[in-house]
C-alpha cells in the first residue's frame, strides 16, 4: 500500500472511530437533556473521543503514539498559545461593553462571587482575587478537557492532512470535523447561550473553522500538539468563566456575546487571516 493510501485509510479509521465512540457520550448527554450530565463527567468523556481515536489508530496501523508530537514547545509558542486567546476574547468584550451590546461589569455575578470565594470580603475584591486564581491556575483543570480533544484533532488529524492537502486544505478539512462534532449537543442540549439554534450555529461554525487556522499555525510551527492544548484551555477558560459571567445583559446581549453570539467569530476571523497570511513561514516546517 502507498504512503498515499495508507494516511488517507488511517484519516478514514480516525474518523470512523471518533464517531462511535462520540455516539456513546452524545447520547448519554442527551438523555440528560444538559452539558452537565452526571457532573460533567459526559462532557469529559466526549473531549477524549478524539484523542482516543487518534491514539487506537496509530496502534492499529502498527506506529507510534510518540508520533503525535509530545515535545513541549518553545517557550514562546507556549506563551502565544496562551495569550492569543486572552487577546482576541479582550478584544470582542471590549467592543461588547464599549459599544452597549453588553454591561460591564455584572453586580449579580460580582455579588455571587462573595459567597463563592468566601473570604467575606467586598464584590470587588472577590471579583479581583477570582479573575487572578481563575485565569492563572484555572488554566490547568481545563485543559485537562482539551488535552483530550487536541490528541485527535492536533496531534493526529490535522499532521495527516497537512502531508496531504497542505496547510489551507488541513485546516479546513480539521476545521469542519471539529465544527460538527460540537454540532448534536448544540443542536439538541443546552450547549448555548440563548440564541436561535440557527444564529448560534452559523455563529458557532465561523468561530470554529476559522480557530482551526491559529491552531493549525500554532501545531506546524512548534511541532508540538501541546500548543493547541494550551490554545483550547485559554479560549475556553476565559470565555466561559470570566468575560462572559462578567458581561450585564442590556437586552440582546446574547446575540452578540459568547461563542454563540456575533462579535467573536469576527474577531476571531481577522485572527485567521493573520495566521492563514504567514502559511509561507511553514514551508520549512516538518509536520510532525
Amino acid at each position: 500500500m502507498s504512503e498515499s493510501k495508507g494516511s488517507w485509510r488511517q484519516i478514514i479509521i480516525f474518523l470512523l472511530l471518533l464517531t462511535a465512540l462520540s455516539a456513546i457520550f452524545n447520547f448519554l448527554i442527551l438523555s440528560s437533556h444538559k452539558l452537565r450530565g452526571a457532573e460533567g463527567l459526559y462532557v469529559m468523556g466526549i473531549t477524549w473521543c478524539s484523542g482516543l481515536a487518534a491514539m487506537a489508530t496509530l496502534k492499529l496501523s502498527g506506529r507510534k503514539l510518540c508520533e503525535l508530537g509530545w515535545r513541549w514547545p518553545q517557550s514562546k509558542y507556549a506563551f502565544m498559545s496562551w495569550s492569543i486567546p486572552l487577546i482576541y476574547v479582550t478584544i470582542a468584550y471590549a467592543i461588547i461593553w464599549s459599544s452597549g451590546m453588553g454591561g460591564f461589569p455584572n453586580l449579580d455575578f460580582m455579588q455571587q462571587l462573595v459567597a463563592t470565594m468566601g473570604l467575606h470580603a467586598s464584590p470587588l475584591i472577590s471579583t479581583v482575587i477570582y479573575v487572578l486564581l481563575t485565569g492563572s491556575l484555572g488554566i490547568i483543570g481545563i485543559m485537562s478537557r482539551a488535552l483530550g480533544e487536541e490528541i485527535g484533532w492536533r496531534g493526529f488529524l490535522l499532521p495527516e492532512l497537512y502531508k496531504k492537502i497542505g496547510f489551507t486544505g488541513a485546516a479546513l478539512f480539521s476545521g469542519v470535523v471539529w465544527t460538527l462534532i460540537h454540532y448534536p449537543v448544540l443542536i439538541w442540549a443546552d450547549y448555548n447561550s440563548g440564541t436561535p439554534t440557527w444564529y448560534a450555529l452559523i455563529c458557532f461554525s465561523v468561530m470554529v473553522m476559522s480557530l482551526s487556522f491559529i491552531f493549525a499555525w500554532m501545531r506546524l510551527k512548534s511541532g508540538s500538539l501541546w500548543t493547541g492544548a494550551i490554545l483550547h484551555a485559554s479560549h475556553n477558560l476565559y470565555i466561559q468563566r470570566i468575560f462572559t459571567p462578567l458581561t450585564r445583559d442590556t437586552g440582546k446581549t446574547p446575540w452578540f456575546i459568547d461563542e454563540f453570539g456575533l462579535v467573536l467569530p469576527l474577531v476571531v476571523t481577522v485572527f485567521a487571516i493573520y495566521f492563514w497570511r504567514r502559511r509561507h513561514e511553514l514551508e520549512t516546517t516538518t509536520a510532525a
